[in-house]
């Protein structure tokens, strides 16, 4: 005859349960073992648990894993949730299993110390960072437990590195605009020319939809609104069209059901694939990151003399305005000022050419 189980275990299919009320908190949860001997040291610990938390305060050890995890399941709708993923998987196997208590700017020393021999540009261990930072405040200030604890005490201070790494934006001139696209395949150079008269980020000209697509019958014109969750400052983005972006979407119209741009009928994942280092090469502007299309675009708005509030809207900048409610005679003046960056004069301002020569010369 075996021994006798502890009260408060219960075995369902092999496996054994606690199911007990301890100091008026019930538990129902998997010990996750066949083993009696180990499921009872398992309910002993639970039941220590709950006394400290319950009687003295004392809050269980949760690892840093867990709450990452946390993390992760309650933001699934972000945009970003690829990147936190990860930065965090990168960062757990230095503080994956440390306790959340554990968890400081010291016990990230390696990390960084890695990353930088890696190449790591320091605004990438920021952002990973600022992840940490971010998962210790909620952990101390809106995770509760069963006993009403917060999961930390007091989150630690987490300063940001100083960053003197980072790279400078290259704004094209018109003639190595021409010089990249001629070299692009011609699908990601539709894209590119989209991008440059336009000023959207990479995702938000990949993801385009014909269903963001707002017809203005009063100005024969349309713009795109991209919803909130697909931008990155979470606000959603106007896309104003000048008549090389109108162009463009007429171009793609019909192609494809769903997206603006497609290859072989899909959508496409990134500019910044092998066809476009490989155009980067055979035009000699291998430093060109597809980002500089924005920036490009940005300068050439200021070049001609495009006023910054103006900017600000045409480049999806946050400002806390209700970018999507415009009247005709506000979408009219936007247009006049995007239609600006179509003539070529306005790219060869003297501050764009002496950025360049500094930016070459550094």
């Amino acid at each position: 005859m075996g021994r006798k189980r502890s009260p408060g275990l219960r075995n369902r299919a092999g496996i054994w349960h606690i199911e007990k009320q301890i100091l008026g908190h019930k538990i129902h949860e998997s010990t996750g073992t066949s083993d009696l001997e180990t499921a009872e040291l398992i309910l002993a610990r639970r039941i220590e648990e709950i006394r400290q938390a319950t009687v003295f305060g004392a809050r269980p050890c949760r690892l840093f894993r867990d709450a990452a995890a946390k993390f992760l399941e309650e933001n699934l709708h972000l945009a970003s949730i690829a990147d936190y993923a990860t930065q965090l998987k990168q960062l757990d196997p230095y503080i994956g299993n440390l306790p959340v208590e554990k968890v400081h700017l010291g016990s990230l020393q390696a990390y960084i110390k890695d990353r930088r021999q890696q190449g790591i540009k320091t605004k990438s261990i920021n952002l990973a960072l600022s992840v940490v930072r971010r998962i210790l405040n909620l952990a101390s200030r809106l995770w509760r437990d069963e006993h009403g604890l917060t999961w930390l005490d007091t989150p630690p201070l987490i300063q940001m590195l100083p960053v003197t790494d980072a790279r400078q934006p290259y704004p094209l001139s018109w003639e190595e605009q021409r010089m990249l696209f001629q070299a692009l395949p011609d699908h990601l150079a539709r894209m590119a020319l989209f991008k440059v008269n336009t000023g959207c980020r990479e995702q938000e000209v990949c993801q385009l939809r014909w269903d963001w697509e707002v017809k203005v019958p009063e100005l024969e014109t349309s713009v795109f609104i991209v919803p909130g969750v697909r931008v990155k400052n979470r606000e959603d983005r106007l896309v104003v069209l000048n008549r090389v972006a109108m162009s463009v979407v007429e171009q793609m119209r019909g192609i494809h059901p769903e997206h603006v741009f497609s290859y072989k009928g899909h959508a496409v994942g990134t500019i910044n694939n092998s066809g476009w280092k490989t155009a980067r090469r055979k035009a000699g502007l291998d430093q060109v990151r597809g980002h500089d299309l924005k920036h490009t675009f940005g300068r050439r708005l200021r070049a001609a003399n495009v006023p910054l509030e103006t900017r600000k809207v045409l480049l999806g900048h946050r400002n806390g305005d209700i970018t999507t409610h415009y009247s005709a005679p506000e979408l009219e003046e936007l247009i006049m000022a995007v239609n600006k960056v179509c003539e070529e004069k306005s790219g060869k301002s003297p501050a764009l050419v002496m950025l360049k020569q500094k930016t070459a010369g550094s």
